[in-house]
């Protein structure tokens, strides 16, 4: 009789390790346990190894003396660099004098009259009203010198950002080229972007406005290419039958259908070069920003209030100018009183000219120093009342003092020292699995590389004191955006008491976030955290509403059928189907977490901040750049580790 052979049995794997993730880890963990050992006999576990970092102070020091040396000689910047710092000068101070020969009165008139144009009446009389409050808190001349640099820096942004749009839009290989330079530029944080312009340009308006251009450009690029590549198929092949080529295709066609976006692109970099406009005072761009820095650095609050005031009125009423203008179509057809667009347009600047004409006229170019409002003195006033009363020493709940005192104690503290004990392998361990767990190898090894170039740059130390900040403010804005966001998506009164508030949040330049909470904090670290948290809280709360409010309502009826109360379809069916944007508000969060914070180096954030500010403001070219490039690496690393990326294909990484 034969003989029946039974089958060998399979050998799988266990079940836990089918999950990718696990998996993931599993091989992760082997190959540490490999290379750990190598590491650690070799350089020892501890801070980052002193054989592994590379000084830079030398040979930057040399750069930064050879430019020096021979800025004013050498052809490189004589007949290349020189020509654009002085087109760059040229362009400021003619916007400036142009602004100053207008007078206060031309200036309001013409303001209000674009606004009337371009988005109706009642806005018309909030930009009026926001100019002349600029005047009435003596901030005329600063308002202007801050304008005329935002008028050259958002001119060269948009025409720079267009063209790259443009290229990315029109050619799928620009755009491949293009993508990672865009991500790139809007995932570093705005100081970085002081640095290089610094070492080539000096301290000066060139290297402000060209910082700006820089920072502001990419949401004006990424925005063309999108309304160009989203135009309608079919009235592009419309237009293609109809014998068009591709230049009428674009003047036609796509550029039309782009409108929204193009709009779009221009508020978003109208908003980020004002904040960068602010940021650069930094670097002598003057105004407004200068006012507020000036006043922090010597912790006068009334007076850094006065000075960010007009940045904060100056933000808004641009943010809602060119929204309105994206939104719909006002100056089109016989609207305004019947007149035609351009007899309306017309009208307006023959109002302006005649304003401008009748203020030189009668001597009143400038603002009346007796209506000047100084509120300088009471809000310093009501500071020292404030810390009197609430900074400490307030019975039960104690003061602000006591809880800056208590959160830097109690959290700030034992996180930096925690980080910074880790062992500098178990860092980098520590980011390849969360980079690797939700996204791919490739974004492991980015994060890794990131974070391993800020040991070789010689600042691990600082560099964890603020990834501490960082990881602080984070934690504090994703309880507090993702506790409102669920209460705004649950409720549309509350969102609707809640937009406004959002809004003025969102346009509010980095620096006027630091004037509160000095006033309440006092200087340190804490206060750093808190000015990061309301900067980037505005951001979380709204992705998490709007990722709430898209929940498919066919699941939320199937769980109410079940008998699933309110908390748990908040649960189990609304925070799992807003899985991707409750990730993508941490992402955002964590971005937003870090500009701030880095700012936070001028009111005692100390770490990489600090770096920054002192070798920009002592002429320390080598500190600032080492550190500048560290925030990079940073901002580069976190980016990654908290942005998951889509597998293409199956076989993921």
């Amino acid at each position: 009789m034969a003989t029946v052979t039974a089958p060998a049995p399979r050998v799988s794997l266990p079940g836990v390790l089918k999950h990718r993730s696990v998996a993931k880890l599993a091989l992760l963990a082997l190959a540490a346990a490999v290379l750990v050992p190598l590491a650690n006999a070799q350089w020892a576990s501890g801070s980052w190894p002193a054989a592994l970092t590379v000084d830079l102070t030398e040979p930057l020091g040399r750069a930064s003396d050879w430019i020096i040396d021979n800025r004013d000689s050498h052809p490189l910047f004589l007949y290349g660099f020189g020509y654009v710092s002085n087109a760059v000068v040229l362009c400021v101070r003619a916007v400036y004098l142009v602004l100053l020969a207008a007078g206060w009165a031309g200036v309001t008139v013409a303001a209000a009259l674009i606004a009337w144009r371009v988005a109706g009446v009642r806005l018309a009389a909030g930009t009026a009203v926001a100019f002349l409050a600029c005047g009435l808190l003596g901030m005329w001349i600063p308002t202007m010198q801050t304008l005329a640099l935002m008028v050259v820096a958002v001119l060269v942004s948009v025409a720079v950002g267009a063209v790259l749009g443009l290229a990315a839009g029109l050619s799928d290989r620009m755009d491949r080229i293009l993508r990672p330079v865009l991500d790139t530029m809007q995932v570093l944080p705005a100081f970085a972007y002081l640095l290089p312009v610094v070492l080539i340009f000096g301290i000066g308006v060139p290297a402000a406005v060209l910082a700006t251009v820089v920072y502001a450009a990419p949401p004006m690029a990424r925005l063309t290419s999108l309304g160009l590549r989203g135009a309608d198929k079919e009235v592009l092949e419309a237009v293609e039958s109809l014998g068009a080529t591709a230049r009428q295709r674009l003047l036609t066609a796509r550029i039309p259908l782009a409108r929204k976006e193009l709009l779009l692109g221009l508020n978003q970099t109208i908003m980020m070069a004002l904040s960068m406009a602010v940021i650069a005072s930094v670097i002598g761009a003057g105004g407004l920003g200068d006012r507020v820095y000036q006043a922090l650095a010597s912790v006068d609050v009334g007076a850094a209030l006065a000075a960010g005031i007009p940045i904060v009125l100056l933000a808004v009423v641009l943010d809602r100018v060119t929204g309105a203008a994206g939104d719909g179509d006002p100056g089109a057809g016989t609207r305004h009183g019947g007149l035609s667009r351009r007899a309306g347009w017309a009208a307006a600047l023959a109002a302006t000219v005649v304003v401008a004409v009748a203020v030189r006229l009668a001597g009143r170019l400038d603002w009346p120093d007796a209506w000047t409002l100084n509120i300088a003195e009471p809000v310093n006033r009501a500071v020292d009342w404030m810390t009197d009363h609430l900074y400490s020493g307030v019975p039960v709940i104690g003061g602000t003092a006591d809880w800056a005192g208590h959160f830097t104690t109690w959290v700030l503290d034992p996180l930096r020292d925690g980080l910074q004990g880790l062992p500098w392998w178990s860092v980098l361990l520590i980011v390849a699995a969360l980079a690797w767990v939700i996204g791919t190898w490739r974004t492991a090894l980015t994060a890794v590389l990131a974070m391993a170039a800020i040991g070789v740059l010689g600042v691990w130390k600082p560099s964890l004191d603020t990834l501490s900040q960082v990881l602080a403010a984070v934690a504090v804005t994703l309880v507090l955006g993702f506790a409102t966001g669920i209460a705004a998506a649950r409720s549309d009164r509350f969102e609707r008491l809640l937009r406004p508030v959002l809004d003025v949040f969102q346009t509010m330049p980095q620096f006027v976030y630091l004037i509160p909470v000095v006033a309440l904090f006092g200087v340190g670290r804490a206060p750093a955290v808190a000015a990061a948290v309301v900067y980037a809280l505005p951001a979380v709360v709204r992705i998490t509403a709007q990722g709430l409010r898209q929940v498919d309502p066919a699941a939320l009826e199937s769980a109410r059928s079940l008998g699933a109360s309110s908390g748990q379809q908040i649960r189990q069916v609304q925070l799992p189907l807003a899985r991707p944007a409750l990730l993508l508000a941490l992402n955002q969060g964590v971005v937003l977490v870090l500009a701030v914070v880095i700012i936070g180096g001028l009111v005692g954030g100390g770490a990489l901040g600090y770096d920054v500010v002192f070798g920009l403001a002592q002429g320390d070219l080598a500190t600032g750049l080492v550190a500048g490039a560290a925030i990079v690496c940073l901002g580069l690393m976190l980016d990654r580790v908290t942005q998951p990326t889509e597998r293409r294909t199956k076989k993921g990484a």
